[in-house]
């Protein structure tokens, strides 16, 4: 199966030298030096618009196609249903709108609790938009697990957003559970695939639209959504008129930014090279992805042990499948002061909801939050002592 080895891994992140342990991933990943150089070597090379006339022109269009089929083998799913955007946030507002054309009156849409506001807010507003309803679906605070999805569905139901695993408390649902009982009720499932894809094997061929951010897995900012090219062919979003109608072209606003596209390709090759083995990039990348789930699993064990024994700490999150993200609050002190604090100790484990309002929220814990510390393929257990004396020493 091959093997995870950490301190080669650490090598490869140049923003490492500076000392700081980092539990900051969660809000973005730090960069390996192989993307920074594939962005930087598009960034002085020949470009021009899209096409097969010139080397400028080839050279465009081959990133693009490339960075296509990167994605479509880390996700499982197809090339010509891969879609690129400046963020998760706008893709899913440009969806949003899309598919609420299609929407009328008593018409129903599902969110959740769990998400981060970028896969609630435009569905709320998209349905407000149209006077369609929404509902929502919590979870318990207490086991951090989603509530049952099925009385929530109806034959009016048109869509359920649902999150991959909470940036927040780490929680993951059973997908392919969830995408069955959205399908059998004849509607369509969107998933925020942001905190997951970064920690884990993804095989998004079970959802409609799966939404990433190659930002949170090592490479540059922008954002990815993919479906199925026959779905995307019976959409139809607002476009200039003289814009292809070709998809997934269709859902693109503008030059593409090539020198992005390229460092996604050079991530997803980065993820691939993590240890795992395989004749070609999809198997590697399974293979590589599910050791780096054992590798951070066993060390957010530790971690979370550690911070258990200290009474001072709470800890939430306690979903049976979780990413290595915890959140806490340590007794007697507001979570920005313990960010703080940590923060001059060269430990970046900062506090707040992150974007996820509505579960802090149900959690108790109001529009501040917690302290959230998330594991990366570059954090080791030198940075994980370093975290855990700086809250001991914070309390004692």
């Amino acid at each position: 199966m091959g093997v995870f080895e950490v301190d080669s891994v650490r090598k490869q992140f140049p923003a490492l030298s500076e000392g700081a342990a980092h539990f900051d991933g969660p809000g973005g990943s730090q960069t390996p030096q192989v993307v920074a150089d594939a962005v930087a070597a598009t960034m002085v090379s020949a470009l021009a618009n899209r096409g097969r006339l010139t080397a400028a022109e080839r050279r465009a269009d081959d990133i693009v196609l490339g960075a296509r089929q990167a994605m479509a083998d880390l996700l499982g799913t197809e090339p010509g249903g891969i879609v690129f955007g400046r963020s998760m946030t706008q893709l899913t507002y440009d969806f949003a709108r899309t598919l609420a054309k299609n929407w009328a009156p008593g018409d129903e849409v599902v969110v959740t609790r769990l998400d981060h506001d970028a896969n609630i807010r435009p569905w709320v507003q998209a349905a407000e938009a149209v006077g369609a309803t929404v509902r929502w679906l919590a979870f318990d605070p207490a086991t951090s697990e989603l509530e049952d999805l099925e009385p929530l569905l109806s034959e009016r139901t048109r869509l359920v957003a649902v999150t991959g695993a909470s940036n927040l408390i780490g929680t993951r649902p059973d997908l392919p559970a969830i995408a069955e009982l959205v399908h059998s009720a004849g509607a369509l499932v969107y998933v925020d695939g942001v905190h997951l894809t970064p920690h884990a094997p993804v095989d998004a061929s079970f959802a409609d639209f799966y939404a990433c951010s190659p930002y949170k897995f090592f490479g540059p900012h922008c954002g990815v959504l993919s479906a199925a090219p026959a779905l995307l062919e019976g959409l139809r979003p607002d476009k200039l008129l003289p814009a292809t109608d070709v998809v997934p072209e269709r859902f693109e606003f503008g030059t593409l930014p090539y020198e992005l596209l390229a460092g996604t390709a050079a991530a997803v090759d980065f993820l691939a090279g993590l240890g795992g083995t395989g004749e070609n990039r999809r198997e590697r990348l399974l293979s590589s992805l599910a050791l780096l789930e054992l590798y951070e699993d066993k060390l957010r064990e530790d971690l979370e042990s550690r911070l258990a024994a200290i009474d001072a700490v709470t800890l939430y999150g306690h979903a049976q499948r979780r990413t290595p993200t915890l959140l806490f609050s340590v007794a007697g002190h507001d979570s920005r002061s313990v960010a703080a604090r940590l923060a001059e100790e060269g430990v970046n484990a900062p506090a707040g909801s992150f974007y996820a309002l509505e579960a802090s929220r149900h959690l108790g814990l109001g529009d501040s939050g917690a302290v959230r510390a998330g594991l990366a393929p570059y954090t080791n257990e030198s940075d994980v002592d370093r975290l855990v004396e700086g809250v001991t020493r914070l309390v004692s």
